[in-house]
């Protein structure tokens, strides 16, 4: 079979798969670099007897791949034989840094029509979250956010919540209505008792205080529920 690629090309590709992680992201578009390699980079060095990509591959297999950098500590990542705090702490950082590139800001002031808005804005903090973040964006007559209050942070599987405390928080911002948001560190959205239960604790109050709850969604790594679109609240009320 006839090859159109030139000897000079063919040579090019030889060359770049010669040299290391960070000559690669200077020849090439970053898209082009493995996962490996991508950690190489910010690793920057490996150890004596030990490439960096060979650490690389030892960080990513350590934390069962790429996507549990997302919820990987630097004190984690620094106990890997290798690695310590330095490099665990850049890998930490830029993990970070793209996270907050592609969070889309809360949308202060413009009408939240959905609890795809909610889902939408607040995905990129919360689906990996490795403890439970409990928030409550506060609402104009308009149902336009003002603020974005975090209640609590807790554990793996409960965040403590006094509704008092909630709608104490809420007035003195004002709030005609609200919109409760966590997640689920456990990776499935599906509410538990415990959240329904202390849905109906947060509507009864908001009721009694003037202030509306609109919604109460749940965020996790396989999608997110809401008590309003699943039919469980209508008028303001906790559907039985």
């Amino acid at each position: 079979m006839h090859s159109n690629a030139s000897p000079l090309a063919d040579a090019e590709v030889r060359s770049l798969a010669k040299i290391g992680p960070r000559e690669r992201l200077r020849a090439l578009e970053s898209w082009a670099l493995t996962d490996e390699e991508l950690v190489a980079v910010l690793l920057g060095t490996g150890t004596r007897g030990q490439p960096v990509r060979d650490l690389a591959e030892i960080v990513l297999d350590a934390i069962g791949g790429t996507l549990s950098l997302a919820r990987a500590t630097v004190d984690g990542l620094a106990a890997i034989d290798g690695v310590g705090p330095s490099k665990a702490s850049r890998l930490v950082a830029a993990v970070e840094l793209g996270r907050r590139v592609l969070t889309r800001p809360l949308p202060i002031g413009q009408r939240m029509t959905s609890s795809r808005d909610v889902d939408a804005a607040l995905r990129p903090r919360l689906a990996r979250a490795d403890r439970e973040h409990f928030l409550a964006i506060a609402l104009d007559a308009k149902n336009r956010p003002t603020a974005e209050i975090t209640v609590a942070i807790g554990g793996l599987s409960a965040c403590p919540v006094v509704p008092g405390d909630v709608f104490r928080l809420l007035i003195q911002r004002a709030a005609s209505g609200v919109v409760f948001v966590h997640n689920h560190p456990s990776g499935s959205p599906e509410p538990s008792p415990e959240d329904r239960a202390l849905t109906q604790r947060l509507v009864h109050a908001g009721d009694l205080l003037g202030v509306r709850v609109l919604d109460h969604v749940i965020i996790a790594r396989e999608g997110y529920f809401s008590f309003l679109d699943a039919g469980w609240m209508a008028d303001g009320e906790l559907v039985a």
